[in-house]
């Protein structure tokens, strides 16, 4: 027990507020960073399979590493609450992690063809509604107003790291069960449509602070 304390204590700093305060290479930081470090990893798996036409071993790779990245994102927020080390770093930079990883995906399957036809429109609906939050919390910062990530929102961007699996599976996990890709499609539009729920709910609260601005 002593030593859970002491490492814990070395990870954090207490402000005068009496409140606790992470330090930037506390673990939960560290993974958040990793899921950040595991983008080029899985793109570059996916693009030298794809357009290169290297073997099925880097689909593979690709949904290995990508894994490890979605479980890291359940658990740097676990940990951080666990061990008292939640941050504004942390806070800041989870949900760009989420969002890079889950954007720079959806734009490589796009691009090898494994999204197509109207099932663009899904992955065009996950972005749109990714800018258009990202710039309305950016604007709400100006304002000293603070829009907390809700446990739907937590929901959404599990249901979407679970369809992208499925899609960067692909051919390879077609090839073990047939409907790996199609499962992968019918979650992605499940994801979009609570994207859509989800980013109305921002949208909804950034407005009532906007409107209230401007009176």
């Amino acid at each position: 027990m002593q030593r859970y304390v002491t490492a814990m204590n070395s990870t954090t700093t207490t402000t005068p507020s009496g409140r606790l305060r992470a330090h930037p290479l506390a673990l939960p930081n560290i993974l958040t960073y990793g899921r950040i470090v595991a983008i080029p990893i899985v793109i570059g798996c996916m693009f030298g399979q794809s357009i290169l036409d290297g073997g099925l071993w880097l689909r593979w790779l690709a949904l290995a590493v990508f894994i490890v990245a979605g479980i890291s994102d359940f658990l740097d927020g676990y940990l951080a609450r666990a061990w008292a080390q939640q941050s504004s770093l942390g806070r800041m930079l989870d949900p760009i992690a989420d969002k890079l990883l889950v954007s720079s995906c959806l734009l490589m399957l796009a691009a090898e063809d494994t999204i197509h036809g109207w099932s663009l429109f899904a992955g065009i609906v996950i972005l749109c509604r990714e800018i258009l939050v990202s710039g309305l919390r950016e604007y709400l910062a100006e304002l000293r107003v603070s829009v907390p990530v809700t446990r739907l929102s937590k929901w959404k961007t599990t249901l979407q790291l679970v369809a992208v699996g499925f899609l960067i599976a692909g051919d390879a996990g077609d090839a073990v069960v047939p409907v790996v890709t199609k499962i992968g499609i019918m979650l992605l539009w499940l994801s979009a449509l609570l994207t859509l729920y989800t980013g109305w709910d921002y949208l909804q609260a950034g407005l009532h602070h906007l409107t209230r601005e401007d009176a």
